[in-house]
């Protein structure tokens, strides 16, 4: 063969150097942009990293729509998630095949940042708050995308997004405060089993800054993930992130100096502009020029583009995928399978017996979710929509009321009219209705009634009504309702900022608060009343609550809280009066709250694609046992949850592990229409292993599902340790009667916890608890273990440099990078700032202490013995003014101290970078 890359017989690394050996620099250059350049004397085609898959195939067109990735997770049944990932694959080649441009093989999924705080805009793209649980359903969601053949990739998964991300505002500029052990204990297991699956052969990195350094820097990259990777690892940047390097996060001076450091980083792949490359690969020329970067820096990002195009079999004669065809996409398996994940999905939250419903006769649907689907901005467009209405109507009879406000708006007395051809509001003489949507958070939706059309703003500020409800990247069909004298009101545009004026007679938006047009809203028709009328004449109420996926919480915007919009809680207690065999069933993406806690029965599901209605009617009418369990904790309030940006959930108590509160609903929870006990529980400590078994048995009178979680807990340890943490879980599908026996085996490894004073994971000689029940909160056995593993010794403080990153506990300090390059260091944010070091063996005596440190404003930093206030003083460290990068070596004399001491680092001033400690003992 002519091509020694082009002969599958070859082994891998010998059809890349092949290849590579025949680009010349600039082909080469080429290959480093989202959109590959073709080559075409070497008869490469183009390539394109980049489709959305997150749960089914996303922005191409109609294509099966799965639920949300959290509602996946919470079938808590990795084989059905990774069957989602391999019907998603098979569309995304249907697509493929069909237009090799518009959809690419490297599939941006799945997501495994954790949920680590559900006030997240991006909540429902994850699968839990549990990196253990995240890693299985990543892994598995991963493993179906990327196809059952050994060698030949079906599609190239990617990991999103690398690191410590979970805020959206401000999300380009904020650093994630990542402690040691919260990045090795929490942060990085969710990555690693999808790479060391060989599952995952992609990682994209994160907007944000980790402890001071933008994400696609991060030396991870290299020392962690392309460890861990069994294959060559491609890297690609998130859209735009390059360019934040020298914009919002000014980590370097220009482009060129910024995308050499990149590359070097790992980047493999610059997500730049869209598809106009010129701009990227001309700064990455300019940097070859400048010596910021190499030709074999270029070769070593080419050769893991090129793996990934070469295990797609890009290169061979054929692929065992070739004949997959556009029939695939929403095929009757395909909707059979969605239908199969969003009933699993479902979680029943609540139920004083009302469910199942055994002979319904007439339901009332009720609520601005009742009878509609959402798409979210990762869904595919929705090829049919059953929703929650449709599924019920056809099990019985049902009446259906939206519930939502109806209004009218005038200006003066004027009325406001919708044109009925979607043009321009404007005064008229006979005032129009506009129907009011609640979305939550002040955040506020109006549609017309004689269209039927959402009121938006065009590209010229005007404001019209000729949408279908809240779309796009930007949104410009919500309000916020400001209060003006006189019971008037201004609305706001959430997208723009600003105001809606009278323009003549027609509405256009304008900067000036002041300018904006008084608005009266008289109510017509009170949603809750009307909800409350029908809901008296049914048998049962179904009232459908929730989000909208792109208002108050999504890309680019957190929310503020996590309560259930005002209306819609006002619905929900005018139906529970009118009617008390109510059910509310909660359709959203992340946890919600409410009020009302004497609700018959609650149900929760993600949105849950295009199957939705038809698996809430199997679960209301007990065709199917509930099957779903939440994958994180629902809080009774936001006030319950840390400030957003901090990512240190051991120091702030956060998620299920640390959580010291009562929540609302716990991590795992679930209910079922049958009961179960737990006997029997046994644990047996042998050849590295612990092995945990317990019987199961239904001892209700239908058949039921079960998840039994299996949970630790370390009793003594040096360090602060999870009040319990998942270590496996089973599903078993019981009859009455019937018992099943439950058996895990967990490697005693998997104990360890990152121990700070050397530097790696530590499995302590301790006493453990095994925990199994039905949620982290319902624990039916618990029995104690004892692992025989190491003693920490006491820090040496004088066997070398102690890194300050390292200490134990810490207040008014944050974490920063040491170097723009590697490293990281600790800075003062308060005078009084201090970073405690547990033990520390001082010897028979220390005579001196060095530290590197800086600061812009200049500071002490004083050593203590015992306590940060009062312990006694053994050394004062005077930091010179310096740049913020100029970490100079400070060394002062030592008070006599000798032997293991618990020593305060005290910070006196603000702005303090400190990045290690070392002692010199007494000669």
């Amino acid at each position: 063969m002519n091509q020694p890359f082009r002969d599958p017989e070859l082994p891998l690394a010998r059809r890349i150097a092949d290849l590579q050996g025949r680009l010349t620099l600039a082909e080469k250059l080429g290959l480093l942009h989202q959109y590959h350049a073709p080559v075409e004397r070497l008869g490469l085609g183009a390539f394109r990293t980049g489709t959305e898959a997150l749960h089914g195939l996303a922005w191409l067109g109609p294509a099966t729509v799965f639920p949300q990735a959290v509602g996946l997770a919470s079938t808590w049944d990795p084989e059905l998630v990774r069957r989602v990932g391999e019907a998603t694959s098979d569309e995304v080649l249907a697509f493929h095949h069909k237009d090799p441009a518009g959809a690419g093989r490297n599939v941006w999924a799945p997501v495994v940042n954790l949920l680590r705080d559900p006030r997240w805009g991006r909540n429902e793209e994850g699968y839990s708050e549990d990196p253990w649980l995240t890693g299985i359903m990543a892994t598995a969601y991963a493993s179906g995308l990327r196809g059952s053949d050994p060698t030949v990739l079906k599609t190239a998964p990617t990991l999103k997004h690398f690191l410590g991300y979970n805020n959206e505002t401000d999300r380009c500029v904020t650093s994630s405060n990542l402690p040691p052990r919260v990045l090795h204990e929490y942060e990085l297991p969710a990555y690693r089993p999808a790479l060391e699956h060989g599952a995952a052969v992609a990682v994209m990195p994160s907007y944000n800054l980790v402890n001071g350094r933008p994400a696609h820097l991060s030396p991870l990259i290299g020392e962690a993930l392309r460890a861990w990777a069994s294959d060559d690892l491609l890297v690609v940047s998130d859209a735009y992130a390059p360019g934040n390097l020298t914009g919002p996060q000014a980590y370097y001076d220009d482009l060129p100096e910024a995308y050499a450091h990149a590359i070097k980083a790992g980047l493999d792949s610059f997500t730049q502009d869209d598809d106009r490359a010129e701009a990227t690969l001309g700064h990455i020329r300019e940097a070859l020029e400048r010596g910021l970067l190499t030709e074999g820096d270029v070769d070593v990002a080419v050769r893991h583009a090129l793996s990934i195009r070469f295990r797609l079999g890009e290169f061979d004669p054929a692929t065992p995928y070739d004949d997959i065809t556009e029939e695939v996409v929403n095929c009757p398996e395909h909707q059979a399978l969605a239908r199969e994940a969003a009933r699993r999905s479902i979680v029943l939250l609540r139920n004083d017996g009302i469910l199942p419903l055994a002979s319904a006769g007439r339901i009332a649907v009720i609520g601005q979710l009742g009878d509609t689907l959402m798409e979210d901005w990762y869904s595919g467009t929705l090829p049919y929509a059953v929703t929650a209405r449709a599924g019920l109507a056809e099990r019985c009879e049902t009446v259906f009321c939206e519930a939502v406000d109806r209004v009218t708006l005038t200006v003066d007395g004027a009325p406001v009219v919708a044109g009925l051809d979607g043009g321009a509001l404007r005064l008229g003489t006979e005032a129009d209705r506009f129907d009011l949507f609640d979305w939550g958070g002040g955040s506020y939706a109006l549609r017309a009634v004689a269209t039927g059309r959402h009121l938006s703003v065009d590209d010229d500020g005007l404001l019209v009504n000729d949408q279908p409800g809240p779309n796009g990247w930007e949104v410009r069909q919500t309000f916020r309702m400001e209060d003006r004298p006189r019971g008037a009101l201004a609305l706001r545009h959430i997208s723009t900022g600003r105001y809606v004026a009278l323009d003549g007679e027609v509405f256009r938006l304008v900067d000036d608060a002041d300018a904006a047009v008084w608005l009266t809203m008289e109510l017509v028709v009170s949603g809750a009343e009307a909800a409350a009328a029908l809901a008296a004449t049914a048998d049962v109420a179904v009232v459908v609550v929730g989000d909208h996926p792109l208002v108050n919480g999504r890309e680019t915007e957190d929310r503020l809280d996590l309560a259930l919009p005002a209306a819609q809680e006002a619905v929900v207690r005018a139906v529970r009066a009118a009617n008390p065999r109510t059910v509310m069933v909660i359709s959203s993406g992340y946890p919600v709250t409410w009020a009302d806690e004497d609700l018959p029965a609650v149900l929760w599901s993600s949105h849950g694609g295009q199957e939705y209605g038809h698996a809430l009617a199997e679960v209301l009418f007990g065709d199917a046992d509930p099957e779903g369990r939440l994958t994180q904790t629902w809080y009774r309030s936001a006030c319950e949850l840390p400030d957003p940006l901090d990512y240190d959930i051991i120091a702030a108590d956060a998620t299920y592990q640390y959580y010291r509160g009562a929540p609302l609903h716990p991590f795992g929870h679930g209910l079922s229409y049958t009961t179960f006990d737990y006997t029997g529980l046994t644990v047996a400590v042998a050849d590295g292993t612990v092995t945990v078994s317990a019987t199961v048995t239904n001892t209700g009178s239908r058949p039921g599902v079960e998840v039994a979680q299996i949970y630790t807990h370390q009793q003594r340890s040096r360090v602060k340790q999870p009040l319990r943490r998942l270590r496996g879980f089973a599903k078993v599908r019981l009859a009455p009667g019937e018992s099943g026996t439950v058996t895990s085996v967990l490697d005693i490894g998997d104990l360890a916890f990152w121990d700070v004073t050397r530097g790696r994971p530590v499995v302590e000689d301790a006493p453990h608890k095994i925990m199994i029940g039905r949620s982290a909160r319902d624990i039916r056995l618990c029995a104690s273990f004892h692992v025989d593993g190491e003693r920490i010794p006491p820090r040496a403080a004088l066997a070398g440099p102690i890194s300050a990153v390292d200490h134990d506990e810490y207040d008014a300090v944050t974490f920063v990078d040491a170097a723009k390059v590697s490293g990281d260091a600790v800075r003062s944010t308060a005078e009084g700032g201090w970073i405690l070091f547990r033990s520390v063996d001082l010897g028979a005596g220390a005579a001196s202490c060095a530290v590197r440190a800086t600061s812009t404003e200049g500071g002490v930093i004083t050593l203590r013995l015992g306590d940060p206030l009062y312990g006694p003083v053994v050394g004062d460290l005077p930091v010179p003014r310096a740049g913020r990068y100029d970490l100079a070596e400070i060394r002062t004399g030592l008070a006599a101290a000798g032997g293991v001491h618990d020593l305060y680092v005290v910070f006196e001033n603000a702005g303090i970078t400190l990045a290690t400690l070392a002692f010199e003992g007494v000669a």
